[in-house]
């Protein structure tokens, strides 16, 4: 502050002094106070400056230092995100596949338990049938063994044998006369020990051919899938029952029909005249199937099996079905089974070119012709 500007200063601020002297010496006096507070104020200003610059220094350190900070951060957050994103992916893929994986688990074990149910059912079913079969078969021997009883027991003669090895011998009963175990299968064309002669185009043999047509509607109209062995177990449509009808009665049961188309088809029209004439001829009957190759064979077999009931135990050189791959030893068989009493039946399958004359001189003989398109296979088959 400058001397000579205190007194225009103080003439304009304060009131008219009375005395000039007095207020010179106080104006120095005050200037000299100022002029010490001024420096003090200097040297704590400079003080208070340099303690902002340093912390203006250090809040730019800070402040660099949380920058630097940051920009750590947001390259952790944005490897976290990453990360974090890779993880989410993997582990929704793996859930998807798992999720694939448990789809197919489920439907595996849905179609498995499908199988189970049917098997259940099959196995129920074929457990029924079999003790049907069963039954029906105890029923049958238990039959013939009192029907063959009682005969053994009506030959018996109660007076006192004069001979007893003579009567003892009379009273057994004879094979060749032995009478079936129905009573409807007797018929009175036959006489005890001879040998069984169909001939059912003949008008004598009516009872045969009533009996005939009945057991072929019954084939139709009422079919027995769980009736006893021997007994035709499949549907017998219209087609099936004139087929078999025209070989009884307008071939007399000896003669070629045509083709059903599949071997399948031949085995039921085949199953349906075995079943007809084991009703007439009962144990006497035996079946001679006629096939070129042992897979054809199989399927014989496996169909007759399948239509009549019969098991393995039915077939064989001395049961109910005998299998042959050629006409010579099928008709060496034959010829035995007549020497024996036995009626044989001989099926030929649509495979074989013609019929052996060998066959010809058995009294029955079912052959399937093949259709003209299955022989020009055959032949192209040849060349």
């Amino acid at each position: 502050m400058n001397s000579d500007e205190l007194p225009t200063v103080q003439s304009a601020q304060d009131p008219p002094a009375m005395d000039d002297a007095p207020v010179q010496l106080e104006t120095t006096a005050e200037t000299n106070g100022n002029s010490d507070v001024s420096e003090a104020t200097k040297a704590l200003l400079s003080q208070r400056i340099l303690e902002l610059q340093q912390q203006e220094h250090d809040l730019k350190q800070e402040i660099n230092a949380l920058m630097a900070t940051r920009a750590d951060l947001q390259t952790q957050t944005m490897e976290a995100q990453v990360s974090l994103g890779r993880f989410v992916q993997q582990n929704l893929s793996d859930l998807e596949q798992r999720r694939q994986t448990l789809q197919l688990a489920i439907e595996q074990l849905e179609r498995r338990q499908d199988r189970i149910r049917n098997e259940m059912r099959t196995t129920f079913a074929g457990a029924s049938q079999d003790i049907a079969i069963r039954v029906q078969s105890f029923k049958d021997y238990l039959v013939g063994s009192l029907q063959d009883l009682a005969i053994a027991a009506d030959q018996l003669e109660l007076q006192k044998p004069i001979n007893p090895e003579r009567n003892a011998v009379d009273a057994l009963p004879v094979p060749a006369t032995r009478t079936p175990r129905n009573a409807e299968k007797i018929t009175p064309s036959e006489a005890p020990g001879q040998k069984p002669t169909p001939k059912f185009a003949e008008e004598k043999f009516q009872d045969e051919g009533r009996q005939i047509r009945s057991v072929i509607d019954q084939f139709r109209n009422q079919p027995d899938y769980y009736g006893p062995v021997w007994k035709l177990r499949r549907t017998f449509e219209p087609v099936h029952a004139e087929r078999v009808s025209n070989w009884f009665f307008s071939q007399g049961g000896r003669g070629a029909i045509r083709t059903m188309g599949s071997r399948l088809q031949n085995i039921l029209i085949a199953s349906a005249a075995i079943s007809i004439l084991y009703n007439l001829y009962d144990d006497r009957l035996r079946t001679l199937i006629l096939a070129n190759t042992p897979e054809r064979l199989g399927e014989w077999r496996r169909g007759l099996q399948d239509c009549l009931g019969v098991t393995r135990s039915d077939f064989g050189s001395d049961r109910g079905i005998s299998m042959f791959e050629t006409p010579e030893q099928l008709a060496l068989k034959a010829e035995r089974l007549e020497k024996d009493g036995f009626l044989p039946f001989i099926v030929i399958d649509e495979t074989e070119e013609a019929v052996s004359l060998a066959l010809l001189q058995f009294p029955l003989w079912l052959a399937f012709a093949p259709s003209p398109q299955q022989l020009i296979q055959q032949q192209s088959y040849l060349y």
